[in-house]
C-alpha cells in the first residue's frame, strides 16, 4: 500500500456492521451453512470479522498472554539471547519489522514460532524450522504449542466452511495441512504519545498500513485496542477489543487462491491507549509445498500463475523484516 492522506487519517467510530461478529457454534453441531454464507459476505466485503464461541478454552489464552507480559518485561539481554533465527523463528527487537517501503520501523517487539516437530539446526524434511524456547521463561514451549494446535483446529474448520460457502470440495484449502508452515506471533507495543500518532503527521504506526500475506489470521488482543481496518472507503475503522472472540482476517495468499473473490484488506494499529499493548497472532497456513493455484468461478479466467504456499510466503517475509535484509547483504 503507498502511503496517501487516508493512511495518516484517525480512524473513525466503529460501524459493527462494517466487521460483523459471527457465532460459530453451529459448525460443531454439523450446521454451518448459514455460518458459511456470513464468512463468505464477510470475506468478499471488508475481508474481517470477528468470531465468537470458536471453543480455544479462554485458560489456554490467559496463559497465553500472561506469559508474554513476562518475556517481554524480560531484561534485554536475556530476549537478544534468542533473537530471530535465519527462519524467522525467536525474539524480534523493536525496529526490525517495517511493513510497507518507505514507512518508519514499527513501534513493536515480537516472539515468533511455529509448529514444533523437534528440529534443530535447521528446517526438517517437510521445511519446518527450529523454534527457540527462551530458558527463562520454561512454560512457553508447551503453552505456546499447545495454543498452535487449538487455533488451527479453528483456522481449518473456517477455511473448510469457505471453501464450502463457494461451493467447492470442503477440503480444497485443507488438503496438504500435516506440517503447516504456519507462525504465531507474540506482539508487545509501547504506548504511543500523540506526536507519534498518524493524524499528527508522522509515519509512524504500531504496525504500519499492511496486508497480511498468507491465508488466514487469528488474533487475540487485550483490551488497549489500537487496531484498525481500512474500509472500502478507504476510511479507517477501528477494531475494537470484543470480550472472548477473535478477529479473523483474509490474507493475500488466500485472496489469490480464490482468484480475488475474497478481500485482503490493509490494517494497522496505533497504540493510543496510554499503555503498553499485547496481543497474539496466528498466522494459519497449510504446508511448505502446497500448489495454490486460483479456485476460479463459472466463466472466469485465473489470474494468478500457480505458487507453492512456501514460496510465496517466504518471498514476503524478505520484504518485510530488516534482519532479513542485513543477513542478504
Amino acid at each position: 500500500m503507498t502511503a496517501n492522506a487516508s493512511v495518516h487519517r484517525a480512524a473513525k467510530a466503529i460501524d459493527i456492521s462494517a466487521i460483523p461478529v459471527i457465532d460459530v457454534a453451529p459448525m460443531a453441531a454439523g450446521n454451518g451453512a448459514a455460518v458459511a454464507a456470513q464468512m463468505l459476505a464477510a470475506a468478499q466485503g471488508i475481508g474481517f470479522f470477528y468470531i465468537r464461541n470458536h471453543g480455544v478454552p479462554a485458560g489456554l489464552i490467559d496463559q497465553v498472554f500472561s506469559l508474554g507480559r513476562r518475556f517481554f518485561k524480560g531484561a534485554r539481554s536475556e530476549k537478544d539471547r534468542f533473537a530471530v533465527n535465519p527462519w524467522h523463528r525467536g525474539f524480534i527487537r523493536q525496529g526490525e519489522a517495517t511493513m510497507y517501503k518507505g514507512a518508519r520501523p514499527d513501534l513493536k517487539e515480537s516472539f515468533i514460532w511455529g509448529l514444533e516437530e523437534g528440529a534443530s539446526g535447521g528446517p526438517n524434511a517437510h521445511g519446518i524450522p527450529p523454534n527457540q524456547w527462551p530458558d527463562f521463561e520454561p512454560e512457553m514451549r508447551a503453552v505456546l504449542s499447545a495454543y498452535f494446535s487449538a487455533t488451527h483446529a479453528v483456522g481449518w474448520n473456517l477455511m473448510r466452511a469457505f471453501a464450502e460457502g463457494l461451493g467447492v470440495s470442503p477440503e480444497t484449502f485443507v488438503r496438504s495441512i500435516a506440517h503447516p508452515t504456519s507462525r504465531g506471533s507474540l506482539v508487545w507495543y509501547p504506548p504511543q504519545s500523540a506526536e507519534q500518532t498518524p493524524e499528527a503527521g508522522t509515519a509512524q504506526y504500531g504496525v504500519s498500513p499492511h496486508t497480511d500475506w498468507g491465508c488466514l489470521t487469528l488474533l487475540a488482543q487485550d483490551n488497549a485496542g489500537g487496531l484498525e481496518v481500512q474500509g472500502r472507503d478507504g476510511e479507517w475503522v477501528t477494531a475494537h477489543p470484543i470480550e472472548g472472540t477473535y478477529v479473523v482476517n483474509v490474507g493475500d495468499l488466500l485472496a489469490r487462491w480464490t482468484n480475488d473473490r475474497f478481500k485482503s484488506t490493509p490494517h494497522r494499529v496505533v497504540n493510543r491507549s496510554g499503555r503498553e499493548r499485547l496481543s497474539c497472532a496466528m498466522f494459519i497456513d497449510p504446508d511448505r509445498d502446497t500448489v495454490v493455484a486460483p479456485v476460479v468461478g463459472d466463466g472466469e479466467a485465473a489470474r494468478y500463475v500457480p505458487v507453492t504456499c512456501g514460496e510465496y510466503v517466504q518471498s514476503r517475509f524478505d520484504q518485510a523484516f530488516a534482519y532479513r535484509q542485513k543477513q542478504a547483504s
